[in-house]
């Protein structure tokens, strides 16, 4: 088994139901092969519809043809949620034109107008046209390095520079100073997510590579398609779920691939996500959850268990953030937290009428166990391993 061949970083030959996209990426970048500067180009849409490996793909030929034809041609990428400061930037595309490791611009320690000096200095001593992908770039700290890196086309004199902005969020620009939207001057591209059969085109794809014929039921890529298809056609929860389906055959010595150990792999997938998202939540969102949880559990407890709606979870919440000495919110402000947390899968919260007294939220929380473990990782809440609701202890 190819295991690498099942993760969404790998690179294949070809990318399918991604031509025209390719095709429109490649003519905005293809001025760079006659030393002119590419527009700036911002790709949006959802997770896992194939933007960054677009991307990737299309640099890497613009790389290839720029050898071909003599032409000097960079290409930087960048992935904003882990490089997500100006300074943090300007340092990992200068490095790129550093061969020797002595003289590298460390992570931290420079002013960053002499970083940027010197970013400028290199990139005009290389000359050529410079690419540089900033993936995630929605994460980006401030506004700064897009407008610095957006007009230093200006004080270059050898080289030019091209940026590709990459976005979940179709509105990021809109948030932008109207100096740097107008210095981006930016094109747009927007991916539509896959559909079943194209994530099923895809996924055979990756099994030809990785697996042999044998060893997958001819029903595991539908259902794998079928399922992601679901999440917004997400390419990368599709190969999720077939990486995982074989690597859970494989543990439990099965000579094939079957619809059981996809649906062992749906739950290990989901179980794993929630955890990681509620690991990175701010402390205002977890004290909502643990506030939902404690309520949870008082009324499965109670002689007479009723549903959890938003003003209880509210009461219970302030009294939370008394304990850890923390600021609390609105209600209509822990209502909005609360169909976020509804929307990452966390919680459901459905909406109910209750006739001539409005309407509220029937709450419930998921993998409660699992949750608690990851929110007393946190040292603010060791100290809530004790809670009274109504008269009654209840242990976390």
């Amino acid at each position: 088994m190819n295991r690498e061949a099942m993760r969404h970083a790998y690179m294949p030959e070809i990318l399918p139901h991604r031509e025209t996209e390719i095709n429109d990426l490649a003519s905005i970048l293809v001025p760079a092969l006659r030393d002119e500067t590419p527009s700036n180009v911002f790709i949006y849409g959802k997770t896992g519809t194939g933007k960054t490996a677009v991307t990737k793909f299309v640099g890497n030929e613009l790389l290839r043809k720029g050898n071909e034809t003599n032409k000097k041609v960079n290409f930087i990428y960048i992935n904003c949620e882990i490089v997500d400061t100006q300074y943090r930037v300007l340092q990992n595309i200068a490095n790129h034109f550093i061969d020797n490791w002595s003289e590298r611009i460390p992570f931290t320690g420079w002013p960053t107008d002499e970083v940027f000096a010197k970013l400028k200095k290199m990139i005009d001593a290389e000359g050529g046209v410079v690419v540089i992908i900033l993936d995630e770039v929605d994460k980006l700290k401030g506004d700064e390095v897009l407008y610095n890196l957006s007009r230093i086309n200006v004080d270059l004199k050898n080289a030019k520079i091209s940026i590709v902005g990459i976005s979940n969020d179709l509105k990021f620009t809109e948030f932008l100073d109207p100096r740097v939207r107008s210095s981006l001057g930016e094109e747009n591209m927007i991916f539509p997510p896959y559909d079943a059969a194209e994530l099923q085109d895809i996924l055979k794809q990756r099994v030809k590579i990785a697996l042999r014929s044998e060893s997958i039921d001819e029903d595991v890529v539908p259902l794998c398609s079928a399922l992601a298809a679901q999440e917004h056609g997400d390419a990368r929860r599709a190969l999720d779920l077939l990486r995982m389906s074989a690597e859970l055959a494989e543990r439990g010595n099965y000579l094939r691939i079957t619809k059981k150990h996809v649906k062992l792999a749906q739950n290990r997938i989901e179980k794993d996500r929630i955890i990681e998202v509620v690991r990175t939540l701010p402390t205002q969102s977890k004290l909502i959850i643990l506030a939902i949880i404690l309520q949870d559990k008082h009324n499965r407890n109670s002689e007479a268990p009723g549903v959890i709606t938003t003003g209880e979870v509210y009461e219970i919440y302030k009294k939370l953030c008394k304990k850890t000495r923390n600021d609390f919110l609105t209600q209509r402000r822990v209502a909005d937290l609360i169909s976020e947390l509804d929307m990452l899968g966390i919680i459901t919260a459905r909406v109910i009428s209750k006739g001539r007294y409005g309407r509220t939220r029937e709450i419930k929380a998921s993998s409660t166990e699992e949750i608690l473990k990851i929110l007393q990782e946190d040292d603010i809440f060791k100290d809530l391993s004790n809670y009274k609701i109504q008269g009654q202890t209840r242990l976390l």
